[in-house]
């Protein structure tokens, strides 16, 4: 197929301010957001350069987003990189499959799966979040060998991980207790633009590109039941 001069221009421009800024809100810069939208030849073009990049572009609503996928270390995180973010000094392979372990966790808490929209809730405090961590892994931990070989969830490893860590009822910060743990986690999440840490009232929202990722590319049915089935949750057949 054989493309517009034009068009090729306005793609790169497109797809270098997705580089730049990793999303094209309709509010902000209508020009490059329009010609992605209502051009199919420019929209092919930023796509194919995307999947050059190892990345995925995805327009949600009113916003275009540049995704990097799983194993991009250049545009994403390296398993290194988030063990360093996430975990204490010197942790190991089981503190940052535990950090992501919270993360789904997390998720979980604030979306189901279920209606239009996968959002259950509005808000979460963050004593209910680790008390969902604990039995969680408390649940998972308890569970055979067998069981979680089948779930290839190490249940038994993470559950050690997390009591290894401290707790600290005047809320430390320090990565080695459970609370400053989790908030390390919140505060990179908060980074990323997933998530809104009002950490004076202990209260997590999440923000609307998180609702429209988890609307539109995680959270369908089958992606639903597999996380509640990792997490022990799975519902009986209706």
């Amino acid at each position: 197929m054989a493309y517009e001069m034009e068009d090729i221009r306005i793609s790169q421009e497109i797809f270098y301010y997705l580089l730049e800024h990793h999303e094209i809100r309709e509010e902000a810069e209508s020009r490059l957001y329009q010609a992605y939208a209502e051009n199919e030849q420019i929209q092919n073009l930023v796509k194919s350069q995307g999947e050059m990049a190892s990345s995925s572009i995805e327009r949600y609503g009113e916003v275009i987003y540049l995704i990097p996928q799983e194993e991009n270390h250049f545009l994403g995180f390296s398993k290194a990189q988030l063990k360093a973010a996430l975990c204490k000094s010197g942790g190991t392979d089981r503190d940052y499959f535990l950090s992501q372990f919270v993360i789904l966790t997390l998720l979980t808490e604030f979306y189901d799966g279920q209606g239009r929209s996968s959002k259950a809730r509005d808000f979460l405090r963050v004593g209910e979040v680790q008390n969902s961590i604990s039995a969680y892994l408390k649940a998972g931990a308890g569970s055979s060998e067998q069981e979680q070989s089948e779930q290839g969830i190490a249940f038994a490893a993470m559950y050690e991980a997390y009591e290894a860590l401290r707790s600290d009822e005047k809320g430390s910060r320090a990565k080695t207790t459970k609370e400053g743990f989790l908030h390390h986690i919140l505060k990179f999440l908060e980074k990323q633009g997933l998530i809104e840490y009002v950490e004076e009232d202990e209260m997590i929202q999440t923000t609307k590109k998180l609702d429209n990722f988890m609307d539109w590319n995680l959270l369908n049915q089958n992606h639903y039941m597999r996380v509640r089935r990792v997490l022990g949750i799975e519902e009986e057949s209706r």
